[in-house]
Parts: C-alpha cells; structure tokens; sequence
C-alpha cells in the first residue's frame, strides 16, 4: 500500500525542439511548491509543468492531474512502486504518464479521468490525500 498526495495544480505535458534552452516562464519563486520536470534528449525537450507556465511555442497536452507518492522513497533500491501503480490503472484503461526523481514517483492522469483513477487506486490498496 502506496500512500499519494494529489497536487492541487493542473498540468501539461510539453515537447520543446531539440536543442531548445530551458524558457524563463519556468521558473519559479521560494513559495513555488509546483513540480517540474524536463528531459532533454537527442530528439527533443519534453517538460512537465503546471498548466498556467507552459513555454510559449511548445506543444503542449493539458487537463492532466499529478499524484505524487509520498516519500521520500529509497527510489534506487525499491522496486516495483510504478507497478503496482500503473498496473491497476491500466486494467481500468486510464491512461499515466509517469516520472521519478530521486526521492519520489509521480503519475499524470487525464483531469477527465481523475474520480476513476482515484477510485481505482483506492479499490486496488492505496491511499490517496487530496
């Protein structure tokens, strides 16, 4: 059993060039508790950010919501946290995008399918805190 914080923000999932410089539009101030997450690659720069920061110019899909499980997890060593998400959700056909960082694991699902994928993570043993 995972206990999960649901984050008040909504969030876009956003696809930049390659080579593109991270926009100043992301940054945030001392009192910012939103999550952002870029991956740069050889093919593109893909951020994950509240919906109200997305770079001018990205594409960008929005309406997603973001549960975060509470950590800090020992990410490096635990395995199957993702799984034991992911698995459930995807037996009820609702859609994640997922990404960790040192301490945590978050999942993005579609705003249209939050009351369900909550549902299902409660029916499948986890907790989640709005």
């Amino acid at each position: 059993m995972l206990d999960l914080d649901l984050l008040p923000e909504e969030y876009s999932v956003c696809r930049l060039p390659a080579g593109s410089a991270l926009p100043a539009t992301l940054g945030g101030g001392p009192d910012d508790k939103s999550v952002l997450s870029v991956t740069w690659s050889a093919d593109e720069v893909s951020i994950i950010c509240a919906s109200n920061r997305v770079p001018p110019g990205a594409t960008a899909e929005a309406a997603w919501r973001c549960l975060r499980v509470v950590g800090p997890l020992n990410n490096l060593a635990l395995t199957g946290v993702l799984a034991s998400l992911a698995g459930p959700l995807a037996d009820a056909r609702v859609n994640i995008v997922v990404f960790s960082t040192y301490d945590t694991d978050y999942l993005l699902v579609p705003q249209v399918r939050l009351s369900e994928a909550v549902a299902t993570l409660t029916a499948a043993g986890h907790r989640v805190a709005a």
